[in-house]
């Protein structure tokens, strides 16, 4: 219940102080958020889980524009476990000629319009300089979503990518600030391989 409370600034028609309404403490009005609370405070959301996965066949998103965001590398992929390991390239050598789940891959930076980072490795050429249709045209997708909006779907018949291009007039992807450094690091921070006494390594051996 709200109180009465003297406004001495403004008198009344008698010359005495103006008795008015104190704010409701309760009203909906004065404790609802506004939609640019977040903003108004400065707050920013921490990026504290990176997916590494080929972008969803509902998804529209983009490619980071820069260079700096892609690298070419060496990952253990294990598709059973839907799980991509960085890996250290003192280990190269050795998994290049033992470990069938061990290749090269090109990692892009990609956000989805729900706002979503992640991270999209895809299969380079072998050694023969091939590379099936299925991933040479993930290649060619990623070339297609800098700067656009795309969504990539798997046609089983054709054995490759269709890459369809948004036509509406949609804002750009709010980048992250972090550094290509500080994404692999949140990416990978639980896998990442630095010796062949991994737990990975010695599973794939039957150690373990």
């Amino acid at each position: 219940m709200s109180e009465s409370i003297l406004d001495t600034s403004t008198p009344s028609s008698n010359g005495q102080p103006k008795q008015t309404e104190a704010p409701n403490p309760f009203d909906p009005a004065r404790l609802r958020l506004s939609q640019d609370f977040g903003a108004s405070l400065s707050v920013k959301k921490a990026t504290l889980t990176i997916p590494v996965r080929k972008p969803s066949k509902e998804w529209f998103f983009q490619v980071h524009p820069s260079e700096a965001y892609r690298m070419e590398t060496a990952v253990l992929e294990l598709k059973e476990d839907r799980e991509t390991y960085l890996v250290d390239p003192a280990l190269w050598p050795e998994l290049s000629t033992s470990e069938s789940t061990f290749g090269t891959r090109i990692i892009y930076t990609a956000m989805n319009r729900q706002g979503v980072l992640f991270l999209w490795p895809i299969r380079l050429p072998g050694a023969d300089g091939k590379l099936d249709d299925w991933n040479a045209s993930a290649i060619e997708a990623a070339k297609m979503a800098t700067g656009k909006w795309v969504r990539v779907a798997a046609n089983m018949s054709l054995g490759a990518y269709d890459v369809f291009e948004s036509q509406a007039s949609l804002s750009p992807p709010d980048w992250s600030d972090l550094s290509f450094g500080e994404l692999l690091r949140v990416a990978f921070k639980t896998r990442y391989i630095d010796t062949l006494d991994h737990p990975v390594l010695r599973r794939l051996r039957g150690e373990s």
